[in-house]
């Protein structure tokens, strides 16, 4: 039930924090962000064929959407440090480097396998509660499921320099980075930060869209 909320918080944030104009999200208001960027990318999965029709090219559009709409509006590097957590004083800069590169790609990947679901969801997006002086806020979103509950989603974001970054999200109340801090504390300590790093890697390469669609990869199925 955990591993299935959070799948469904990270496809959330996908559609919900990405935006095509980089230089007007700089300025946009937070929860301005989210409602634009959620019912343009969700207009997006609607409509294309490609992405409807599934398959290895689908995974591959969403993969390209998600690179370019949601990765400049996500604060990775913090959400690398929080998610390794007490771990993250043992880190080399250059497994800093190649942890935030496969968490990254993680998320990414997870995201391109979950986003084509939210095509028939519909939102609710509750009035922010901050002070237009506030840095760090909190944008709080309901997703309308037929038959179902709403589902609460929060994104925790903070100001930067160059706009709003996501550094959290919340599901039901059951935060993205906390759980994947479980995750990668028992890896680390069974294996070390090597060992962390290679058990990503074979994460994002089951993953991996090409991967999964060569003869090899299916004989291994």
């Amino acid at each position: 039930m955990l591993r299935k909320m959070v799948r469904f918080a990270t496809a959330a944030a996908a559609v919900a924090v990405a935006i095509g104009a980089q230089a007007q999200s700089d300025t946009m208001a937070p929860d301005v962000l989210v409602k634009n960027v959620t019912l343009e990318v969700v207009d997006i999965i609607r409509k294309d064929t490609d992405i409807k029709a599934g398959g290895s090219v689908a995974k591959k559009k969403m993969i390209g959407l998600i690179e370019t709409k949601v990765l400049p509006h996500f604060n990775f590097q913090a959400m690398t440090a929080s998610a390794v957590g007490r771990n993250w004083g043992k880190v080399s800069a250059d497994q800093k480097a190649r942890l935030n590169e496969e968490f990254k790609t993680l998320l990414v990947r997870t995201y391109s396998s979950a986003l084509t679901a939210y095509s028939d969801q519909t939102f609710d997006f509750r009035p922010l509660r901050a002070k237009a002086t506030d840095t760090d806020v909190t944008v709080n979103v309901r997703v309308i499921q037929s038959g179902t509950q709403p589902v609460t989603i929060d994104y925790d974001m903070e100001k930067r320099p160059n706009g709003w970054k996501v550094w959290d999200v919340r599901i039901a109340g059951v935060s993205l980075v906390a759980n994947y801090r479980t995750e990668f504390d028992n890896l680390v300590r069974d294996g070390g930060v090597d060992g962390l790093i290679k058990a990503l890697q074979a994460k994002n390469s089951s993953l991996d869209p090409a991967v999964a669609s060569t003869p090899a990869a299916a004989q291994k199925k």
